[in-house]
C-alpha cells in the first residue's frame, strides 16, 4: 500500500488536473461566445446554424461521466466499504 503522503499528491494532482481542464473549457467556451457575437454585428450575413455548446449536450455529458464514474470505482467502494473505511 502507497503511503499517506503519495495518497494525497496523487489526489491533489487529480483534483487539480481536473479544476484546470473545468476552467479551460469553460474559458474557450466563452471565447467562442464572444467572437460569435462580435462577427454577428460585424457580419450580419454570417450566422451560426445552430449553437456549438448546447445545455442539453452538456446534461447528457455529465450523466454519462457519472455513469462510468460509477461503473469504475464502484467495485473499489465496495470492497473499501466492506473493510469498514
Amino acid at each position: 500500500m502507497i503511503s499517506i503522503l503519495a495518497q494525497e499528491r496523487l489526489l491533489g494532482a487529480a483534483l487539480g488536473t481536473v479544476f484546470t481542464g473545468f476552467i479551460v473549457f469553460q474559458q474557450r467556451k466563452s471565447i467562442h461566445n464572444s467572437l460569435s457575437e462580435t462577427r454577428s454585428l460585424f457580419f450580419p450575413q454570417f450566422q451560426l446554424k445552430e449553437p456549438i455548446y448546447d445545455n442539453q449536450q452538456g446534461i447528457d455529458f455529465g450523466h454519462l461521466w457519472n455513469k462510468a464514474v460509477d461503473q469504475t470505482f464502484g467495485p473499489v467502494i465496495q470492497s473499501l466499504s466492506s473493510r469498514g473505511w
